[in-house]
């Protein structure tokens, strides 16, 4: 049975995204889209995963590996750090779409500037950066500055407008800090709406996260080191 690249999204906005990327990278892949909100909706009213939907969001990725063999690549920050473990019972099954870009980040610079346009993105996130700064070695500071009024385009399905919001605030970043991370991946190409030309990198995760899942589903499963202490958002 081939190999399957499973996408996990908690948004059916991400499918043109990783479509997209897939078509440039590795057209012959095979894909399927999961498409779960409630999974999102509920972090966001509970202000954190609880217990139970960190639970059910393992069932989910459990039964797409039982279904699909391959490798699940979970696009959504806030629910990464629960995807990603679900490898300490299926070594190599899932990705977290973040983590690539957490580990460039911390090899750019030491202050780290963190947008998000969610509030509840930022505890992942945050702990992500760092997990990656302590595995490097390396002395980070973080700075983390909330998009607060770019959701609601995102919501009403306005991409644009979303988008063109987040770049004043990477605008308003670029001198905080020696690298900006887009910490979610809706937020890619924001830095395209920019008025004027950047000093600084600006990092998103879709590419790099696409081309971890990739490199992954070839080589086959493998033990992944996955951090074991309790995750908070």
């Amino acid at each position: 049975m081939a190999q399957v690249l499973t996408f996990l999204h908690t948004s059916p906005a991400h499918i043109p995204t990783f479509d997209r990327l897939v078509q440039a990278i590795d057209p012959t892949l095979e894909v399927r889209h999961v498409v779960n909100e409630p999974l999102l909706h509920e972090a966001q009213a509970a202000g954190e995963v609880t217990p139970g939907l960190a639970q059910r969001i393992t069932g989910v990725i459990l039964a797409e590996i039982d279904k699909n063999p391959g490798v699940v690549l979970c696009t959504c920050s806030t629910i990464g750090p629960i995807a990603e473990k679900v490898n300490q019972v299926a070594p190599g099954k899932v990705v977290r779409v973040d983590r690539p870009m957490a580990e460039q980040a911390v090899t750019l610079g030491n202050r780290i500037v963190v947008l998000a346009a969610l509030a509840i993105t930022f505890g992942p996130t945050r702990q992500l950066i760092q997990e990656a700064a302590d595995q490097a070695g390396k002395p980070v500071q973080i700075i983390e500055l909330f998009c607060e009024t770019a959701w609601p385009k995102f919501k009403q399905g306005d991409k644009t407008g979303y988008l063109r919001e987040i770049a004043a605030y990477i605008e308003l970043a670029a001198s905080r800090g020696d690298v900006i991370v887009l910490a979610q991946a809706s937020m890619a190409g924001a830095e395209e709406y920019c008025q004027a030309p950047l000093d600084v990198p600006v990092l998103s995760s879709p590419r790099l996260g696409l081309e971890a899942a990739i490199r992954l589903l070839k080589q086959g499963p493998c033990p992944l080191i996955v951090p074991t202490r309790p995750q908070t958002t």
